[in-house]
Formats: structure tokens, C-alpha cells, sequence
């Protein structure tokens, strides 16, 4: 199983959530539907960044270093060559 750390943005808010998933579209579509309590209510959400991680405990670790990040990286690993989020798009 494949393990993906994500970050979604609210544009109508300003806000970034970030978090971790084995199916990417379907937590993008938990999050609009208002079934993630943080996320509910504060969306449309978009997903911004998607990095693929070999393993639980590594999407983990990488999670939490991301919830610790602040603004400027979280830009730079959004316009990073780690960011997957095309193909993700591409596979809609």
C-alpha cells in the first residue's frame, strides 16, 4: 500500500491543512464533504502538494515535520520537484 503526505489550501480563507492518506482523491473529497472535523465548514479545499512515501511510519514523520513548517516553506515545497500533485490532477 502507498502512503502520501498532502496539503490542502482553502482559498476562500487563506488556510492550509496538511495531513496523510493511502487514497488521495478520496480524502480531497472527505474534506469538501465536511467529514474531516478541522476541515469542515472551511473549504472549498484544493490540494496543493502531494508527496508518495514508502511506508506508514515515513508519511508519518514526514506529516509532522510538515505541520511544524512555516509559511515561505511550505511555498517552496509547494513549487518543489517533490510535489506530485500534477499527476494527481492528471488522474481525475
Amino acid at each position: 500500500m502507498d502512503y502520501y503526505v498532502y496539503i490542502l489550501y482553502s482559498e476562500r480563507l487563506g488556510l492550509y491543512y496538511k495531513g496523510y492518506t493511502s487514497y488521495p482523491h478520496l480524502r480531497l473529497e472527505e474534506h469538501n464533504q465536511g467529514q474531516s472535523r478541522y476541515t469542515s465548514g472551511k473549504g472549498p479545499w484544493r490540494m496543493v502538494y502531494l508527496e508518495k512515501m514508502s511506508d506508514k511510519k515515513s508519511a508519518l514523520i514526514r506529516e509532522k515535520q510538515i505541520k511544524r513548517a512555516n509559511h515561505n516553506y511550505l511555498l517552496w515545497l509547494i513549487a518543489s520537484d517533490l510535489n506530485i500533485v500534477s499527476e494527481f490532477i492528471a488522474s481525475e
